[in-house]
């Protein structure tokens, strides 16, 4: 009876599955702590590539009226300011408005009194299918780009 009685005490203070326990919870955690900076990390870099292909087509479409104009030359640019994003669309507008506040058709006949001012407009978009896929987010993340620049006289 003692030896059975020493036996179970013996069981009773053991703490070797204890540790191996807390380690497959530990692991588990960190696994998905590091998925989450993972996913996290890449939806911040591909979303700055996004702006930064906006910036890139307006510098481009910025340079005078002709270019202002160009809406192929602008896509061009702010797609191959982010080459490892296929798939990213960039639309481009401009507008004029006369120097001292009056609207303007960007004719060169409108503005007697002051100068035409052309502004560029281009936004850029990505679909970005993530690591985790989270049903309450939906299958892919829009990342939208946007830059506005006054066009070189």
């Amino acid at each position: 009876m003692r030896t059975v009685l020493t036996n179970l005490r013996q069981a009773g203070n053991s703490e070797s599955g204890q540790a191996l326990i807390e380690l497959a919870v530990t692991l588990s955690l960190l696994t998905i702590i590091l998925l989450g900076v993972i996913e996290f990390g890449q939806v911040a870099y591909t979303s700055i590539e996004v702006s930064n292909a906006a910036k890139a087509g307006v510098q481009y479409g910025a340079q005078n009226g002709t270019t202002a104009a160009d809406t192929t030359g602008i896509t061009n640019a702010a797609q191959a300011a982010a080459p490892n994003l296929s798939g990213l669309t960039a639309n481009s507008s401009y507008a004029c408005v006369c120097s001292d506040g009056s609207a303007s058709t960007c004719a060169n006949t409108d503005c007697s009194s002051s100068h035409i001012e052309e502004t560029v407009t281009v936004t850029t978009q990505y679909q970005l299918t993530p690591i985790i896929s989270m049903p309450a987010y939906g299958s892919t993340i829009t990342l939208n780009g946007s830059a506005i620049q006054k066009c070189s006289q």
